[in-house]
């Protein structure tokens, strides 16, 4: 498996393809083989990049870990890779590592999809999630509260499940506690002081349905980064790039071209 170290920490990636290198950055308890849709029909063109991070899939699982972690785990792959520059995707938390990517190295991230996102949060998606529906969640565990909740989550469940499904057996999936480590490194960021510092062409996209990081929020990100366009999907929650899956790849297809 290939892998290089990051501060002591071993971490998983694959690189496939010929062309512009894309890296895609995947969200939480998730790893690399949540694109495998997109690496597909993307290494036909660039050479796609995807790493679990740490915490996350193959790589290696510290009890503590921070979100600048991820961010400089990031940065410590593209100087493993000797990559100048990149276009780069992220998906939930996938997308707070970018921004924080390309607020630290913006001569290297030419391009920017930020899908689902937020620029600041308290605690992570899922615990803002859980509290707002404290009541009709109390006394069911983790696991009926996440099913519970993924009706606040997803427009398209059915196809969210199977692509769930999918990744799952293509990827190493969490333990409970590794779930609560990989959450509690989302609490307390807030970038939106520095994504004036980004230089890279920036699209965000956001599902309308989306219960975990609403409309707002990426709106609110897509103002605070200089000419960033902002893109709502009508039929989509958390997972645009699942839910209407066709239109997703078409519209960063044309954004990258």
């Amino acid at each position: 498996m290939p892998t290089f170290n990051s501060n002591g920490v071993n971490l998983y990636y694959e690189d496939t393809g010929i062309g512009k290198p894309l890296l895609l950055l995947h969200g939480l308890t998730s790893n690399h083989a949540m694109f495998y849709r997109e690496n597909e029909i993307f290494k036909e063109t660039y050479r796609v990049i995807t790493m679990d991070a740490r915490g996350h899939g193959n790589s290696d699982k510290p009890t503590h870990y921070t979100l600048d972690d991820h961010v400089q785990d990031t940065i410590a792959l593209l100087n493993h890779l000797e990559l100048d520059a990149i276009y780069l995707i992220g998906v939930s938390m996938g997308s707070y590592i970018a921004q924080g990517l390309a607020i630290e190295m913006p001569s290297q991230v030419e391009k920017l999809v930020l899908v689902s996102t937020k620029s600041h949060g308290e605690q992570s998606s899922m615990a803002e999630l859980f509290a707002r529906h404290a009541a009709e969640l109390k006394g069911l565990n983790i696991v009926d509260k996440m099913s519970h909740a993924s009706q606040y989550m997803f427009y398209n469940q059915t196809t969210v499940g199977k692509w769930l499904h999918e990744t799952a057996k293509n990827g190493n999936q969490l333990t409970l506690s590794e779930q609560d480590i990989a959450s509690k490194a989302l609490e307390g960021f807030d970038f939106r002081k520095k994504l004036g510092n980004i230089s890279a062409e920036t699209l965000v996209i956001s599902g309308r349905h989306d219960g975990l990081n609403p409309p707002e929020y990426g709106r609110e990100t897509a103002i605070l980064i200089p000419e960033a366009t902002f893109m709502e999907f009508k039929w989509s929650g958390h997972a645009p790039n699942v839910e209407q899956p066709d239109l997703f790849i078409g519209i960063v297809e044309n954004f990258f071209e």
